[in-house]
């Protein structure tokens, strides 16, 4: 039986989780349908533009992502603190940029004189639309839901397209969450859709290389923020805590060995951020080839899967942890 969402997603074991949604119904994001002849490529800038528009939106952060045929891979980062900074004039800037609210949200938004109960009932509403902006499932609800309809409006159809759940696994550590990364940017690779991470379409890894030609970081992606040392003498860092040179070259490097089995050369091109992610280097291949198969619920090194299971206490074993990164 799943999981109930709640128990899949616990801010306070990791902020990072990798989201996975798939069609139904023999449903195409893009590519030709070898049935009907008929293309759905422009589906795949559907995706990607309301990705990129849910992150301004959302207190969360968007670290790689990747739209394939039938489905789509989203690596998060949950900033719930910056959420409770927020206004409650900032709350309903931004939920208003989904929804229409409530006529006295829409009222206190325009600045218009209120009653004291009216005031109320919006710091009320703005509460409920605070926790929803830093909520995983309704971030993937905002960012399934139009896409659906768009997609039956166009097949003249209705029911579903997307499968009832998505599926979340907990990323425990930086070294799980620079794996998935990687697996997630190598995706269009290893489907053979795209010669290079930095020609593959619709995914994070070609906007951080063409970022990263002018020197900058896309905005609406998690940054890369460096040295770990250098980054946290201010207090937590914001930012994924390496440089970006150095996650291009890794799934580079990690891509030309996925297409061409060189895996004799890993030891040798990929030996410095390994060893700083404490992957062994055989490991990393099997990580960024096989993450969905060979990985759960939850992902880390062993020493972070068991600080996980020792304060999620069971009445059985939770099967559903994977220590692949130890």
């Amino acid at each position: 039986m799943p999981r109930a969402r709640s128990q899949q997603v616990s801010l306070s074991d990791t902020p990072y989780y990798h989201c996975i949604s798939r069609c139904v119904r023999r449903a195409f994001l893009c590519g030709e349908d070898v049935v009907t002849g008929k293309s759905f490529e422009h589906r795949r800038g559907w995706i990607e533009v309301r990705i990129l528009f849910l992150a301004k939106i959302f207190s969360i952060d968007v670290c790689a992502y990747a739209v394939m045929s039938n489905h789509l891979h989203l690596v998060l980062h949950v900033d719930d603190k910056q959420a409770k900074n927020w206004s409650t004039h900032e709350v309903l800037r931004r939920w208003h940029s989904l929804h229409k609210g409530t006529l006295f949200t829409q009222q206190f938004a325009r600045g218009d004189a209120m009653p004291e109960y009216a005031v109320e009932l919006v710091e009320r509403s703005a509460a409920i639309y605070r926790e929803r902006l830093s909520d995983i499932s309704w971030f993937m609800r905002e960012l399934n839901e139009p896409i659906a309809r768009q997609a039956n409006l166009e097949d003249e159809c209705t029911g579903r397209f997307w499968e009832g759940r998505f599926k979340s696994q907990a990323l425990l550590d930086e070294a799980s969450v620079l794996a998935c990364m990687a697996y997630v940017d190598l995706n269009p690779i290893r489907a053979n859709i795209a010669a290079t991470p930095e020609t593959s379409e619709f995914t994070s890894i070609k906007k951080r290389a063409e970022a990263a030609n002018n020197g900058t970081q896309p905005k609406t992606l998690y940054p890369f923020i460096g040295n770990e040392q250098a980054n946290t003498k201010t207090g937590k860092p914001n930012g994924i805590l390496f440089k970006l040179a150095d996650y291009l070259q890794l799934v580079d490097l990690t891509g030309r060995i996925v297409r061409h089995d060189k895996r004799g050369a890993i030891d040798l091109s990929l030996s410095p951020i390994l060893q700083r992610l404490g992957i062994d280097s055989e490991n990393w291949l099997v990580i960024a080839t096989q993450f969905e198969q060979n990985t759960h619920g939850i992902v880390g090194q062993e020493q972070s899967v068991q600080r996980y299971k020792n304060a999620q206490p069971r009445s059985r074993p939770n099967k559903r942890c994977c220590s692949l990164l130890s």
